[in-house]
């Protein structure tokens, strides 16, 4: 949607509210719903303002200690929500409704260095200098419940009823039992300028996917917010609960896997090699996997920032435990598919509550240092990896963030204040769950996620 367009609709009365929002460190959209003209008149021109707690809370939006960037001694004072009008569109979900996301700065026009956004386009432009540029799908998985998230709340999230009572993994039939839900979100994303293209069920009760085309790094990212987002509020408007909670039972995970591929700036394929008859590899692309491969353990807390999200990790589950890479292997952590224009690498860590500005920062980041230090690949592996001595994705959040807090790549890729930053949040979330004695990951995570 064009400023254009939207002064238009305004002005005829079809929209009459913006809804300007950033992501936070969790993946979600804060920021402020604001009357259509005041936002031409003055939102548009110099932005709006927002509690630099923001990105310095924790999941219940308490203030919390340990942030160098906001505290009560620093006041929690405002930071400026910039308007990106590359992503404004409509939400056909909500009536009279355009949305578009802000990037973070300080009053004095710096950047939030913090903000997941901002963390995203420092590897894309440190790519960009390289010569390439990374193209990004996510694949989201998440299940539906007839319950509401209120009864859920009510419920404590116990004996809840999942819309498919049995392993409906591409059923046709499961599908139609919600494709009502279903084909209201598809609709919804394509109206919101989304290319949609297709939705099945997987192996959890109640549990679906809907895909979306790929397209460069940041749009993807913005995409898989709004849509994580519109998602859930579709269901609650419909009279369900929908979460993407990477483990919200004992079944398996909610997934949301990261397919990327660097391209040159001007479209070439630099990760294939028709020449490579065994996988279709250039050299390029063959450092990318190595890269990946190098720097797994350090950015697993990208990949799996909650405590929940370690339990997705069991033998046998679909959700890996390797770190090893293999064509078109399921076992693996990294899983290479496709060929020629469609060759991508599959990173199947991530579970549905990751926030994909930073685990696609850290793929980025790792491929091009794979890239730039001619890192050499080990073969791919053939067989079941569970059942392998490889080594293996990080157990717990504990060790995710001491290998992320304790790297020296880490801090010199992303910078010490950003690797401080992670570091704390990991904490913050480690104390309070050493804290609770209750149901506290479905109360914490399950409409949040």
């Amino acid at each position: 949607m064009t400023i254009e367009e939207l002064r238009s609709e305004i002005a005829s009365g079809a929209i009459d509210t913006v809804v300007i929002a950033m992501t936070d460190m969790q993946g979600r959209l804060v920021g402020k719903r604001v009357h259509g003209q005041y936002f031409l008149d003055e939102v548009l021109k110099h932005g709006t303002e927002g509690c630099n707690y923001l990105l310095a809370a924790d999941i219940d939006m308490n203030t919390v200690a340990g942030y160098e960037m906001s505290s009560w001694e620093r006041g929690y004072a405002d930071f400026a929500m910039i308007p990106d009008i590359s992503t404004l569109r409509r939400i056909p979900w909500q009536p009279g409704a355009a949305m578009l996301l802000a990037d973070v700065q300080w009053l004095d026009g710096t950047d939030v260095v913090a903000s997941p956004r901002q963390i995203l386009r420092k590897q894309v432009a440190a790519l960009a200098a390289a010569g390439m540029q990374a193209m990004v799908g996510t694949e989201l998985e998440f299940v539906v419940f007839h319950d509401t998230y209120e009864q859920a709340w009510d419920k404590a999230y116990r004996d809840l009823t999942p819309v498919n009572q049995y392993n409906v993994d591409y059923s046709i039939m499961g599908g139609s039992r919600i494709e009502p839900l279903l084909r209201t979100i598809r609709l919804g994303m394509a109206g919101a300028g989304m290319t949609v293209e297709s939705v099945k069920g997987e192996c959890n009760f109640g549990q679906h996917e809907i895909a979306f085309k790929y397209s460069d790094a940041l749009s993807n990212c913005d995409n898989h917010v709004i849509y994580k987002n519109g998602a859930k509020e579709i269901a609650a408007q419909e009279g369900y609960a929908l979460t993407f909670m990477a483990k919200p039972n004992q079944k398996e995970g909610n997934s949301s896997h990261i397919h990327c591929s660097f391209r040159g700036l001007d479209g070439s394929m630099v990760m294939a090699d028709d020449k490579d008859k065994e996988h279709g590899l250039s050299d390029v692309g063959r450092a990318f996997i190595a890269g990946q491969i190098a720097h797994l353990k350090e950015i697993s807390l990208l990949f799996a920032p909650n405590i929940n999200s370690y339990k997705r990790y069991v033998p046998g589950s679909f959700a890996p435990t390797a770190i090893r890479w293999g064509r078109d292997n399921r076992t693996c952590a990294l899983r290479l598919v496709g060929h020629g224009q469609s060759l991508r690498l599959e990173n199947r860590v991530p579970g549905g509550d990751v926030n994909p500005y930073l685990a696609v920062a850290g793929i980025i980041a790792a491929g091009l240092d794979g890239i730039s230090r001619k890192l050499k690949l080990e073969d791919a592996f053939v067989g079941n990896a569970y059942d392998s001595d490889s080594e293996r994705v990080p157990s717990t959040m504990l060790e995710a963030q001491k290998n992320w807090s304790e790297s020296a790549w880490v801090k010199s890729v992303f910078g010490a204040e950003v690797q401080a930053h992670y570091t704390n949040m990991a904490q913050v979330e480690l104390d309070a769950y050493g804290k609770a004695v209750t149901d506290w990951e479905l109360f914490r995570n399950f409409e949040r996620f």
